[in-house]
């Protein structure tokens, strides 16, 4: 689908879709494996502009920050074209990521494929012999699911959740990691307010340390043009703050 074709079929389907934020699912027992929310709990970082990231990779492609007009406001457009393997944004310019603390992230997510593959790194810094873990945390959509996988040292890839995903829809995911270099990390992923997938007692942070990254890459869609809308990113120490 040419860009121009993307863009009015976007604005077509939204115009007649809402957007998935439905009630917050009760906690519970997932709420244990991570920080406890603290009294003052607020929003610590929402990208307002690409210069609110660290860096971007996407050559060939663009990255735009606008308002498409459907009452949601601005949003990250990032445009992956043929040819090429990823379109992403990462890291932060204003937080500095750390050891043995606790990250929410929420972010409403659309697709124009059931293919764009990762769509969210917790990457580490570094390569080769710098690193452990390359990317404790990755997250895909994949032949019409949603997937996040916990990957440990020497490579090994967990399976945390694979579900179902809607594409040219709104999407509401908020997840939530805890750091630790040893053993006392823990994550859990929330889509459109629903518990997915938790695991703990996991290494997730790496030698040099962690930062993420959103976006749509992948070597086995080189071949086809990809579109993410990135919308209301925020990051805050509990789930309450980016729900």
């Amino acid at each position: 689908m040419q860009r121009r074709n993307v863009r009015s079929a976007l604005r077509a389907l939204r115009a007649k879709t809402s957007r998935l934020l439905l009630a917050p699912a009760a906690i519970g027992a997932a709420m244990t494996l991570l920080t406890a929310s603290p009294a003052n709990a607020a929003v610590l970082w929402t990208p307002t502009a690409i210069s609110s990231f660290g860096y971007t990779a996407c050559d060939g492609g663009n990255i735009q920050y606008r308002d498409y007009g459907d009452g949601h406001g601005p949003m990250f457009h990032l445009y992956k074209p043929v040819g090429y393997d990823r379109c992403e944004v990462a890291d932060s310019s204003t937080i500095t990521w750390s050891n043995n603390n606790t990250y929410w992230f929420g972010w409403t997510l659309w697709t124009d494929t059931n293919n764009a593959q990762t769509v969210f790194q917790w990457k580490s810094w570094g390569t080769d012999a710098q690193q452990q873990q390359n990317y404790p945390v990755i997250m895909k959509v994949e032949n019409g699911s949603l997937k996040i996988w916990y990957v440990s040292t020497g490579e090994v890839w967990n399976s945390v959740a694979s579900v179902p995903w809607t594409e040219d829809a709104y999407n509401k995911l908020e997840l939530g990691i805890t750091t630790s270099s040893g053993s006392g990390g823990s994550l859990a992923l929330y889509l459109n307010g629903n518990l997915v997938g938790q695991k703990t007692g996991i290494r997730t942070w790496d030698d040099m340390g962690n930062n993420p990254r959103w976006g749509t890459y992948g070597s086995t869609i080189n071949g086809v043009a990809s579109n993410v809308w990135i919308d209301d990113l925020k990051m805050g120490q509990t789930r309450a703050d980016v729900d």
